[in-house]
């Protein structure tokens, strides 16, 4: 009898993500895991584990390409957030109020989680940081 190894276990990867908490002055940087897509047409991109800091209901992503002036950005960003915050009423996001000097025309509401991408093709996430908030800025005072 030839005992076979049982299947690898997916590999969960681990990335730094900005995180817009509502009740926050400022953002922070934390950890998500991420794991690979079991779906072809997704690539090997990894799905971030996230669900759990968004109460209000499942998040929904707008991926940013361009940065300042129009810039294509190198590592394009993966920006999260739910939907439902607004219309629950969730409180004004404190964070992005801070970065943008209250002069963004929409008002977030609830969380934001923002991962990078590894490069243009988005088929994996690098770490995030400080350096992508001048990009977040840009984005949140020209979203309407």
């Amino acid at each position: 009898m030839i005992a076979t190894p049982p299947p690898a276990e997916p590999q969960i990867v681990t990335v730094t993500a900005i995180y817009f908490k509502p009740e926050d002055e400022r953002p922070r940087v934390i950890s998500v895991d991420c794991r690979p897509s079991h779906k072809p047409s997704q690539g090997i991109c990894p799905v971030p584990l996230i669900q759990s800091l968004f109460p209000d209901g499942p998040c929904e992503g707008i991926i940013l390409t361009q940065g300042l002036n129009g810039e294509p950005l190198r590592f394009p960003l993966h920006l999260w957030y739910s939907p439902a915050s607004l219309k629950k009423g969730a409180p004004v996001n404190r964070a992005i109020s801070h970065i943008t000097s209250d002069a963004a025309p929409k008002a977030w509401c609830g969380p934001v989680i923002v991962l990078k991408f590894s490069g243009s093709r988005r088929q994996g996430y690098a770490d995030a940081g400080t350096n992508d908030l001048p990009a977040l800025s840009a984005y949140f005072l020209a979203y309407k």
